[in-house]
């Protein structure tokens, strides 16, 4: 019953990360893109300084911890379909997602959060997007297919029936 539970949390934070990526790759980041450069930043910063909350918290670093400790639970010999598929997702968010942020759309934010759009030139801030905007959106479309086979592998895993 317990890992059940476990289970169905683990579902539920693993799809909740992936829709948060997918819905910044397929609504957000191209609504932000049609910006002007200094209003791109701008927007971009308060986002990334907003989602640095305790609920994105819980969501991302959950799914993180969630993941393996629900593979876990499903240990057993022989080993399962159930197992292997959490398995493989804790690994595939563990490098894909949580990897991912971590090694590059983090220092981008950073450097981005760092940046002041007040006494910067028009040519220094579209310097700055450039060297933002590409690279952070690539990684995220990155992160967001890594999130979606994270997300199916444990619905695989929740719903196949050992035979």
């Amino acid at each position: 019953m317990f890992a059940n539970i476990v289970l169905a949390l683990t579902a539920v934070t693993t799809a909740l990360m992936a829709g948060l990526f997918y819905a910044y790759s397929f609504s957000v980041s191209p609504g932000l893109g049609r910006l002007a450069d200094a209003e791109y930043i701008r927007a971009m910063q308060h986002i990334n300084r907003a989602i640095l909350n305790p609920v994105f918290y819980a969501g991302f670093m959950g799914t993180l911890l969630l993941l393996p400790f629900s593979a876990y639970l499903h240990y057993g010999q022989p080993l399962s379909v159930r197992f292997w598929c959490l398995a493989a997702a804790a690994l595939v968010y563990a490098v894909g997602v949580f990897g991912i942020t971590m090694a590059v759309n983090v220092p981008l934010n950073e450097a981005l959060n760092a940046f002041n759009t007040e006494p910067a030139s028009l040519s220094e801030i579209a310097a700055r997007r450039a060297g933002f905007e590409v690279r952070w959106n690539t990684f995220n479309n990155l992160r967001t297919l890594f999130a979606v086979v994270a997300t199916a592998l444990v619905a695989v895993g929740c719903i196949y029936k050992e035979g």
